[in-house]
């Protein structure tokens, strides 16, 4: 039976509703503070904990809550006689039901312009304690800290007069989850601010849902999409839906791998993705040519595709596109009629990205990789090529218009999963031979799909050559010139087969695996 609830919560959504329904089933209602002067104000009879405690609140209401009165009629095992013998010597009254959400120090950290002693100051102290407390004494204590619990928990007690333990259980659950993620943050926030080294010896990691998915890279796969609770510019998680059906989960995949490519370019440039490999891209002077490169680049691996353009789309672009089966199309805006154009295909998805047009800059922020029983943490790849430290290998420099097709197809190489080629001509991909096992083989698909298009193109690898081989076989395709790390043992044989074929080459001294 519950007979005495304590209510003291920072989010009062519904708590003079509920406060009511439990008043109306004979309920003793315990509140502090702001809740209990919204509940009077509402007509509800309310007890203050001072009146229990006959300790007032002191310093500001950091401590209210904090006394053996309240934490005793909390904790008390109910079947243990020697528990209730105590709180009967010491006239303390079980308290059968908590409820309670912390000061919000998410949303505090959000404002801008907050101090840092105002953040320090909405780190709640008594709410995790009791909220702890009830959820270890589960069994005979529930505890609320989801305001969107309310209505399912008055229903039970209508129902039942009392809540069931399974109930009981997965509430608690519920305040470990919550004061997990409360603290997680909280540490988040302090280790940005000290300038902590980012890989501790303890990793807790905390998002919030998005939304439940259909399924996952398979069907028979069961999936939900989180994101970072602080948003981090230009993610797909904060990208806004303009038309079209429920993202899936390789949706999101795919186009967090277009946006990532796309993010590379100042220039106006369009990113074709399949299975989050690159398989078009385009830079011109307009948004509509670097379409038209994109989708030229590869018109059939495209097919059922994604598209990021990091430039308003207009008319010209959504009739092109509308013309092909794409699954989403990924801008900072489009142009009004544009838009009506795209919502003519049920399907597609339109999202919108304002960030995608703004120029690149690094986050700082973290990759992580899973693995059954582990996490791979590190540094995010957002390293960029500098052009003044490239060095030249070869005997012959590259031209101005090679250079340029040169770190454009080293941008897009970084993204293609290792091994990888890609080939570029003209601030176009001819060629992208991605996730193959050896380089040669990548380099040899690049090439295929190329055709006649190799020839006069540059190449770009994300690796360095362990023999010539690749060399000698941009060579025969006609290639002109090729960027790549260096690095291997076995450099001076890849130079002396560009040399002899006339090929310039330069090394980055800068690794892109991508696995």
């Amino acid at each position: 039976m519950i007979k005495r609830a304590l209510l003291s919560v920072s989010d009062k959504r519904g708590i003079v509703e509920f406060a009511r329904g439990l008043a109306e089933l004979g309920v003793e209602i315990i509140s502090t503070g702001g809740t209990a002067k919204v509940l009077k104000e509402a007509g509800v009879n309310v007890i203050q904990v001072s009146e229990i405690t006959g300790f007032p609140e002191i310093l500001d209401g950091r401590v209210k809550t904090l006394h053996p009165l309240i934490h005793g009629g909390i904790l008390a095992v109910r079947n243990n006689r020697e528990h209730m013998k105590q709180l009967n010597e010491m006239n303390i009254k079980p308290i059968d039901m908590v409820v309670i959400n912390l000061y919000p120090f998410k949303n505090t950290i959000l404002k801008e312009g907050v101090t840092f002693d105002e953040a320090i100051e909405n780190i709640d102290i008594g709410g995790p304690t009791m909220i702890r407390a009830a959820a270890k004494n589960f069994q005979d204590v529930v505890v609320v800290v989801n305001p969107d619990r309310y209505g399912s928990i008055l229903e039970e007690l209508k129902e039942k007069c009392d809540i069931s333990r399974e109930t009981k259980l997965k509430l608690a659950l519920e305040v470990f989850e919550h004061t997990s993620h409360y603290d997680t943050l909280i540490a988040d926030y302090l280790r940005k601010k000290t300038g902590a080294r980012p890989f501790p010896e303890t990793v807790t990691i905390t998002m919030e849902k998005v939304q439940d998915l259909r399924y996952g890279e398979n069907p028979h796969q069961k999936a939900a999409f989180y994101r970072e609770v602080v948003p981090v510019e230009g993610s797909i998680a904060l990208a806004q839906q303009l038309h079209g059906k429920e993202l899936s989960f390789n949706n999101i995949n795919d186009a967090n791998a277009a946006v990532e490519i796309v993010r590379e370019f100042s220039k106006p440039t369009v990113v074709g993705v399949k299975h989050a490999n690159p398989c078009g891209v385009g830079s011109a002077n307009s948004i509509y040519e670097a379409y038209k490169k994109a989708f030229e680049a590869d018109p059939v691996s495209i097919f059922g595709g994604i598209f990021a353009i990091n430039r308003t789309v207009d008319v010209g672009i959504a009739r092109e596109i509308n013309n092909i089966f794409i699954e989403i199309v990924i801008a900072p805006d489009y142009q009004e009629e544009a838009l009506e154009i795209l919502r003519e295909k049920k399907n597609i998805r339109v999202l919108k990205m304002e960030e995608l047009a703004l120029p690149y800059k690094p986050e700082g922020t973290m990759d992580m990789k899973r693995v059954r029983g582990g996490l791979l943490l590190q540094d995010a790849d957002e390293v960029d090529m500098n052009t003044e430290t490239i060095r030249v290998v070869t005997k012959r420099k590259p031209t101005a218009e090679e250079l340029e097709d040169l770190i454009f197809a080293w941008k897009v190489v970084k993204h293609a999963k290792s091994n990888a080629i890609v080939l570029a001509r003209d601030e176009q991909t001819v060629g992208i031979g991605p996730g193959q096992v050896s380089r040669i083989w990548a380099a040899e698909n690049a090439i295929r799909q190329a055709k006649d298009r190799a020839r006069g193109s540059v190449m770009a690898s994300d690796a360095f050559f362990p023999f010539p081989d690749v060399v000698k076989a941009a060579a025969e395709a006609g290639i002109t010139a090729i960027i790549q790390p260096g690095g291997s043992v076995k450099d001076e044989e890849s130079i002396k087969a560009a040399n002899e074929a006339d090929i310039a080459m330069v090394f980055t001294g800068i690794r892109h695996f991508k696995h």
